[in-house]
């Protein structure tokens, strides 16, 4: 079953790895909060983590045809290899985001950080864009 997917650092709109990973791939974007989860600073992006907080984000709907490629470039992206592969960076699992223009509850995918990911600090108000550096660096590592 196809999902939309739930971004939160480098691939939101204005981010250095939107474009270069999903332009042209998605036909809706648009503002959600992920309640139920933990944003941390990682190696120049962030790390969710399910825990009692909300993360700003946004929704990614994939465009017609677009889906299964998308999957693809974003599971390659978040090195995750499959459900507990002890190589993932980041773990892909369904949860509920509420869209911020209707409050509307939608099941989507989010990658968490993979169980002994070393994190950094927590970025206070869920928000990746409003920590205080900049995230849109074109020099930055490549990550969400």
């Amino acid at each position: 079953m196809t999902r939309p997917f739930f971004v939160y650092g480098t691939l939101r709109p204005g981010a250095y790895n939107h474009d270069r990973f999903l332009l042209g791939r998605t036909v809706r974007e648009e503002p959600a909060r992920l309640p139920g989860g933990l944003l941390y600073e990682g190696p120049g992006y962030p790390y969710a983590v399910p825990g009692e907080g909300e993360i700003a984000g946004e929704l990614l709907t994939a465009a017609p045809g677009a889906y299964g490629e998308l999957l693809s470039v974003l599971d390659a992206l978040e090195e995750y290899f499959g459900p507990g592969h002890p190589l993932n960076l980041y773990e892909r699992a369904e949860r509920e985001v509420v869209r911020v223009a209707d409050g509307v509850s939608v099941l989507a995918w989010v990658y968490f950080a993979a169980p002994g990911t070393p994190l950094g600090e927590p970025v206070a108000g869920g928000d990746w864009f409003r920590r205080g550096t900049a995230p849109r660096s074109p020099g930055a590592p490549r990550r969400p």
